[in-house]
Order: structure tokens, then sequence, then C-alpha cells
């Protein structure tokens, strides 16, 4: 019958060997990638059939009929991989859908910057490396439709649960609109839903973050079914924009100002050589055991402050609160809640993707590779460990405080 896992995993030492004599300058990758393609490509067709090469069983399900030749482009270099074909015409390979959606919509964001015109030389020379150098704009427009086709229905599907918890942040990439180079904000909501898994919830393009970007994504989440009387706090950064656009979507949702964001905000107010001073305070405010105890530092510290620089002081004063909402939650859930962190974990992989196109050739090119990544990083969320361990929320809890935090305001 097919050949086992230790039979290839024999087969792949003898091949690194035979790679390690070659001499250099060599593609010895790409050869190793397309040897280990076409193995798995045996493996499945034996698999299909029932039989491996000149094998008497019973159990034969048909019977091998030459090879077809098929080309398939990866980071490492464009393969050229020979398909097994039965008799019967029923073999159809899943090898060549197993690439991501990401690395598809990473290749088309390359070919259509060089088909274009728009990408640098260092583009060029990517796209000659993972796509090979025959294509064109039909080829690139028929490989998008049904990847866009796939990403759209993604991004507009309906909700059918709740969501407790909502973060939101922003990156900006560079796109080419009308001859010109405009950096396009990418905007992303991340919600954590009832059972406590994350998912990527929203994603978006636009020319910024003023009040209607944001309210055009937060409205869009609300028609796909997103309830707002069951949000219960919003984390986020500072922007006007998207608090503005919160108050009108989201107006009985705490609002969580990012609390890394807020220290970086900190310590640009000071001088440098106060800036580890005003680090060490503010973690300490942010570590404290409740929401009681985390006012009594504040306070401390802005006192502490109103001394040296009034002004600095006064800003703390009226903005610190913004960090503390968290203390109103299950303190189960508020390391979790109280920045941006892990949304901007993602982001960085964005980032990775996205710095080898450097300029998107146009929107809908952008907004393609980042929903596959988003897409792809959800569903790894929703299969992997619970994010938080949910109790039932409804609300944020009482305030401990009369001069305790509000929600969004």
């Amino acid at each position: 019958m097919s050949q086992s896992r230790s039979s290839l995993q024999e087969k792949l030492r003898r091949k690194l060997e035979e790679v390690k004599s070659e001499e250099p300058g060599t593609d010895w990758l790409r050869d190793l990638v397309e040897w280990l393609y076409q193995e798995m490509l045996e493996m499945e067709f034996s698999a299909h059939l029932g039989a491996d090469p000149y094998e008497r069983t019973p159990h034969r399900r048909g019977y091998r009929n030459g090879y077809r030749e098929r080309q398939l482009h990866t980071r490492v270099g464009t393969l050229t991989l020979r398909v097994p074909r039965d008799r019967e015409g029923k073999f159809s390979t899943r090898l060549f859908e197993r690439c991501q959606r990401s690395e598809k919509a990473l290749i088309l964001a390359l070919q259509e910057a060089y088909v274009a015109g728009v990408s640098t030389r260092k583009v060029s020379r990517i796209t000659e490396k993972l796509c090979g150098t025959e294509f064109s704009k039909d080829q690139v427009s028929r490989m998008a439709q049904a990847l866009d086709e796939e990403l759209d229905r993604w991004r507009g599907r309906r909700f059918e649960k709740r969501y407790p918890y909502l973060v939101i942040d922003a990156r900006y990439e560079h796109v080419r609109e009308d001859g010109q180079v405009m950096s396009e904000g990418v905007l992303t909501v991340e919600g954590i839903n009832e059972q406590g898994y994350r998912e990527a919830i929203g994603i978006s393009m636009a020319p910024g973050e003023d009040k209607s970007s944001w309210g055009e994504i937060f409205r869009g989440l609300i028609e796909r079914g997103l309830d707002p009387s069951g949000v219960v706090c919003v984390t986020s950064d500072n922007h006007l924009g998207l608090r503005d656009a919160l108050q009108r979507y989201f107006p009985h949702a705490a609002w969580q100002r990012c609390q890394t964001h807020y220290q970086r905000n900190a310590e640009a107010k000071v001088s440098r050589r106060d800036r580890a001073e005003v680090h060490d305070q503010l973690r300490d405010v942010f570590a404290a055991p409740d929401g009681e105890e985390a006012h009594r530092r504040a306070k401390r510290m802005i006192e502490r402050w109103r001394r040296r620089v009034p002004a600095f002081a006064e800003w703390l004063e009226e903005t610190i609160e913004q960090t503390l909402t968290v203390f109103q939650l299950p303190k189960g859930h508020r390391v979790r809640l109280r920045t941006t962190n892990n949304l901007e974990k993602f982001h960085q992989e964005v980032k990775r993707r996205t710095r080898v196109v450097r300029i998107f050739p146009n929107r809908r090119s952008c907004l393609r590779l980042v929903s596959a990544l988003a897409m792809e990083q959800s569903e790894e969320w929703l299969t992997g460990p619970r994010y938080l361990t949910m109790t039932q929320v409804e609300t944020v809890e009482e305030p401990e405080k009369e001069d305790a935090l509000q929600p969004v305001a």
C-alpha cells in the first residue's frame, strides 16, 4: 500500500544528504521543495488508487495513466511538478489548494504591482523569484477573482454570537491611488466572544482614522448582527475620531485606554532624564491589586509631579483614569484587556508580509492580503486555547468609589 511517513522521512534524509554535496550557487532549496512536493503527489495518488506502483492488491481502485505537468509558484521559486493521472480521470489533487490564502494574496499583490509597472527593482526581483516571469493582466485577474470572492464572504459574514469585548487598532500601508502614493489606514476590530475566543470581526481600509471612517466599520458590524448593547468594554488608543465613533455606536460600553500607548504619551511629555521614573511609576499604578488602590497610587503620582512639572501633573489628572477602566472588569480579564498589545502582535505579522510589497498597486490589493492574514489568524484563534475564561458578563462592575471611571465620554 501507500508509503508510510517513516518511509518518506527516510527518503527526505537521503535527499538532504544529496543536496549538501551540490555545488555552491545551485538552487538546492527550490529543488528540495520540488522533490518533496512530488513525493507528496505520489503518496496522495497511491492512496487514491489503493496501490503503489506495480503493486498487486485486491484493494486497487484504478490504474495509472501517465502524467501531466503543472507549475506551482512558491516563495522558493516556480516548481514544475508531474501530476499523476488515472484511467478514469477521477484523481484531483488537493495539494495545490493547500497553499495558504495569505500566500496567494501576497503573490497576487506582487504580480499586480509588476503588471501595473509600479514596482521597484527590489519588488521586481522578488516577483520573479516567487512567481516566475510569465504572467499577464488576465491571468492575475482570474487568480484574484476566486480569492476575492472568498474573502468578501468572510468579511461580510453574519454574527451569531455576542462579543462582550472589542479590541481596536489601526496601522498604515502605502497604496497607489490615481497615480499617487497615499498612506491608507487598515482598521481592525478584534472581538472576544461569549465563549472566550478571539476573532477578527472587522477589517476595513480608509484614508484615515476620523469619525466617519470608524463609524462606517462600526455600522457595518452592527448591520452584520453585532449587538451594541452586548459590548461591555472596548480597548483602544486615544484617537479622537475613534472615540467619537464609539460614543455614537456603542454608547453603553466602557472604554479602556491602552496602557501601553498611554505610557508612551506620558514619557514624551517629560525630559529624557525623567522618562524612566515616569515609566516605573505608571507601571506601579497599573499593577495595583484593585481599582481603589490604583486610584490611590495615581493620586500620589500626580502630587509628586505637581511640584516638579505642573503641566505634566495636570495632564495626568485629566487623563489617567481613562487607563483604569479595566479595574471594573472581572479580575481574570484585566491583564488581557488593559492594552491593545495582542492585536498589535497580529499587525506585526501583517507588516512582515506587506513590507515585501512596499507599495500596493491599489487599495483592493492591500485589503486582499490583510484580509487573508486576518482570516487565517482568526481561524487559529478559534481553534487554539481559550483566550479568556468567561463568566456571565452583562456589564462592568459597580465603581468602587464615586469618582471612579465611566463609560466612553
